[in-house]
């Protein structure tokens, strides 16, 4: 019997055997008939050999398509692979049925058994009381439950087949038509609800005219109070309320700039020519409220000689209290006007001031005028030193400053002395205001301040005094306290003064 061809790798199965076996002994038999008779012809030959071959190509894809899937032809690599794939599951089915349990966390603690296991983010801990470990959610994914489940919602079927296109838009020019409408009906029960609480201008006018009373402007105020003021029939008393309540009026700069516009400002500069005490006073008053702040309204007044007028009732006998307004009136003029200090000095303004300080009586007087003439001071370094910084050689108001020569006058009319003889005040506002004016003036006044021994003696008292007061504040927990910087001044001019 005849070998089987078989290329290398391959084997046959128990199957493909068997089906093979009685097609090989048949084809055995065939060779031995056909190889029997020698002389047969070579076309007899040829054919025998064909037949031979379909009959072994039909054997072999009998064979194929009739093979076992355990026992067909392999190859031995494949099976090796599938083997050991079947290997491994069957060791993580072994593993798996080996798992320990799983422990399943609240927001509780709770004990964790030996051989349970914790899912991953759970918050574990070791009671040291009982020695057991103990297991529970994380709070934060509480809350990042809660925020999903409150995010959740109900989707809407909307069925596409139920609307089409052209009843979105009925529905929305409907939903639109009726927003208007509800919006309208909130605007006009808004509007009702505000015609119960207010009326319209026009009725509240009507309302006035029939009653005698007109709505009037600052304007027209300011024009009737001035008018009334001005007016030959009207008593003392009433002058004095038209001033009162003008006064409340030129607070504000362009009322102050209107009451320049129809010459009332003149009206009230010849005010202080008055007679009367009350009527000097008021007009002050009202002057001092214009002249604030408002350039405008103090070139006005300079040249309407109301700085002269102003002197002229500080130098006389007057009341203290009108010259307290005048002395307000003054201030307001002189502040931040260069050119009015300049006049203010031309006029003799340090002598008006020194014989007001000197009079018996004014010692609140006193202190007001100090504090001007620091303003005043300080005012002018000011000025020259942002003039340095921004590098401007010559501007205008550097220039005027430039000519007011206020520090040779102080020295001349003897303000050193008159201002370090104001330190005997009680008052420690006043005696705040007394150093600060000390301060501004020694560079001007050094020499003086050595030759007067009572200064020395008094800066070294209020050592003292406001040493004890600054232990005081220091004890209440007071680190930067208002005594203590009053003591800071007075050890500085004693260092300067040594």
């Amino acid at each position: 019997m005849a070998a089987w061809p078989m290329e290398r790798g391959w084997v046959l199965g128990q199957t493909g055997l068997n089906s093979l076996l009685p097609t090989t002994l048949w084809l055995h038999e065939l060779r031995s008939i056909t190889m029997a008779p020698q002389g047969l012809p070579p076309s007899r030959m040829a054919f025998l050999g064909m037949l031979l071959g379909l009959l072994m190509a039909s054997c072999f894809t009998f064979c194929l398509s009739h093979q076992n899937p355990e026992f067909a032809l392999t190859s031995p690599e494949k099976s090796s692979t599938k083997e050991a794939e079947r290997k491994d599951t069957t060791a993580e089915e072994e593993l798996d049925s080996e798992v320990l349990e799983v422990f399943h966390p609240t927001y509780e603690w709770q004990a964790l058994r030996p051989g349970q296991a914790v899912p991953v983010g759970s918050h574990v801990r070791l009671n040291l009381q009982t020695g057991a470990r103990e297991v529970k959610l994380q709070e934060e994914d509480k809350y990042r439950n809660n925020l999903k489940g409150l995010r959740k919602g109900k989707r809407l079927d909307i069925n596409t087949n139920t609307y089409t296109s052209q009843d979105l838009k009925s529905a929305l020019a409907k939903f639109k038509e009726g927003a208007e409408v509800e919006s309208s009906k909130e605007d006009k029960a808004r509007q009702a609800k505000v015609k119960r609480f207010f009326r319209p201008i026009e009725e509240l006018k009507k309302d006035f005219e029939e009653l005698n009373v007109v709505i009037e402007t600052d304007m027209q105020i300011m024009v009737r109070l001035i008018n009334k003021f001005n007016s030959s029939s009207s008593s003392l008393e009433e002058k004095i309320a038209a001033l009162f309540d003008l006064e409340y009026y030129v607070h504000q700069m362009d009322n102050a700039q209107d009451l320049l516009s129809f010459g009332g400002l003149q009206v009230v500069i010849n005010g202080l020519n008055s007679t009367e005490p009350l009527v000097k006073e008021y007009a002050a008053f009202v002057l001092g409220a214009a002249f604030s702040s408002n350039p405008k309204v103090q070139v006005e007044a300079i040249e309407g000689g109301a700085l002269q007028k102003l002197l002229v009732i500080l130098a006389t006998e007057q009341p203290l209290t009108a010259k307290k307004k005048v002395l307000f009136a003054l201030c307001s003029l002189l502040r931040h006007f260069p050119y009015a200090q300049q006049q203010f000095l031309k006029l003799g303004g340090l002598q008006v001031l020194r014989s007001l300080v000197q009079a018996k009586g004014t010692e609140v007087l006193a202190v007001r005028v100090v504090t001007l003439l620091y303003d005043l001071v300080t005012e002018k370094m000011f000025a020259e030193e942002e003039a340095e910084l921004t590098q401007e050689s010559s501007p205008e108001k550097l220039q005027q400053y430039r000519q007011v020569h206020l520090l040779p006058g102080l020295r001349e009319q003897g303000w050193c002395e008159i201002t370090a003889h104001l330190l005997a005040l009680p008052e420690h506002d006043a005696r705040e205001k007394v150093l600060q004016t000390l301060g501004a003036l020694l560079a001007t006044c050094r020499d003086r301040y050595h030759q007067d021994p009572q200064l020395s003696r008094m800066l070294v008292s209020l050592q003292a005094e406001y040493q004890a007061l600054a232990a005081l504040e220091l004890r209440d927990g007071e680190d930067e306290g208002y005594f203590r910087e009053l003591l800071g001044s007075i050890n500085s001019l004693l260092k300067e003064l040594r």
